[in-house]
Order: C-alpha cells, then sequence, then structure tokens
C-alpha cells in the first residue's frame, strides 16, 4: 500500500467532516446544540465521501489488496507447523517411568 493513498484518502475524508462541521458552527442553533452539528456534519461527510472519494478509495484498497497477495504468497503457520513435525525424529513408543 502506497502511504501516499492512504494519507490522501484520510485527509480529504477529515476535510469532509470538518468543512460541514465549521460552518454548521457558524449557525447560532448549533453552537448550543454542537452534538447536533456534529451528526449533521458526519453524514453530510460520509454522503460527499460516497460520491467524490471514490477514486482515492480504490488507489487506497488496491495498494492494501496488492499487499495482501504478496503476504499469501509466504508460508502459511499450518505449513511451517507441517514441515516441522515432518522433519523431527519419530518419539518414542515406550512410556517414561
Amino acid at each position: 500500500m502506497k502511504a501516499r493513498s492512504a494519507l490522501v484518502y484520510t485527509v480529504l475524508r477529515l476535510l469532509a467532516f470538518l468543512v460541514p462541521f465549521g460552518l454548521l458552527m457558524l449557525l447560532p442553533i448549533m453552537r448550543e446544540y454542537y452534538w447536533l452539528a456534529a451528526i449533521f456534519a458526519a453524514l453530510i461527510g460520509l454522503s460527499l465521501s460516497v460520491l467524490f472519494l471514490r477514486r482515492p478509495l480504490d488507489d487506497m484498497t488496491s495498494g492494501l489488496a496488492a499487499r495482501r497477495a504478496t503476504a499469501a504468497k509466504t508460508v502459511s503457520d499450518e505449513e511451517a507447523e507441517d514441515a516441522a513435525a515432518d522433519a523431527a525424529p519419530p518419539a518414542s513408543d515406550q512410556p517414561r517411568d
């Protein structure tokens, strides 16, 4: 994953929340009910991100998928345990006293 794509997406998502929140806080009624302004700003930010931030999200998720694909090529834990069990000398069947 490119750190730049994750950083761009994160900054844009924060702006999609903070700009509507700042504008709503300019209204006198929202100063009193700041929690309502935060809820409205979250809904507006979510809507903006769904509509306009599809490309940065695709860039970030494709980077994550590529990173996961390279990690899947490595040896899994089960395969490592099976290889270690096959390489170990057989245990004696006689109980110890």
